[in-house]
């Protein structure tokens, strides 16, 4: 677009942006060129582990905790770094483990509901529809 010397204000327009990045971009490229826009990688550090890893640990966790030893099949931060460790020989923290299961794996917290061993659905639904209503009447 700026070599059809197309303005500032129909760049920022047609790209959706604020005009003074507009600018900033213009100035980087008649300083350096189109190669002076290309995306950098980010900064910071590189993660502990590659795409091929992450989809080896996908693999692992789709098989559930029992399959690798665990009584409950409930997934844990300890119990995930251990199936990582054991999977892939990276030690992650716990810090480390949840980016991996939220940003890299899209997984999300589930809490499993709690509900006494006791608990007997029938005779809910008989005390709902009797016992609730007779009391809900009230004197």
């Amino acid at each position: 677009m700026f070599v059809e010397g197309r303005g500032t204000t129909e760049i920022a327009r047609m790209v959706g942006v604020h005009a003074e990045s507009v600018r900033r971009w213009r100035r980087v490229w008649e300083r350096d060129g189109a190669e002076g826009l290309r995306r950098r990688p980010a900064p910071g550090r590189r993660p502990k582990l590659d795409d091929l890893q992450v989809e080896v640990v996908r693999a692992a966790l789709e098989q559930g905790a029992q399959a690798h030893g665990f009584e409950a099949d409930l997934w844990t931060l300890e119990r995930v770094g251990a199936v990582v460790s054991r999977v892939t020989g990276v030690t992650l923290s716990k810090a480390s483990v949840w980016r991996l299961l939220t940003s890299r794996l899209g997984w999300s917290l589930q809490r499993p509901e709690r509900r006494a061993v006791e608990r007997d659905e029938s005779e809910i639904a008989r005390w709902i529809t009797h016992e609730w209503p007779r009391i809900k009447k009230g004197p």
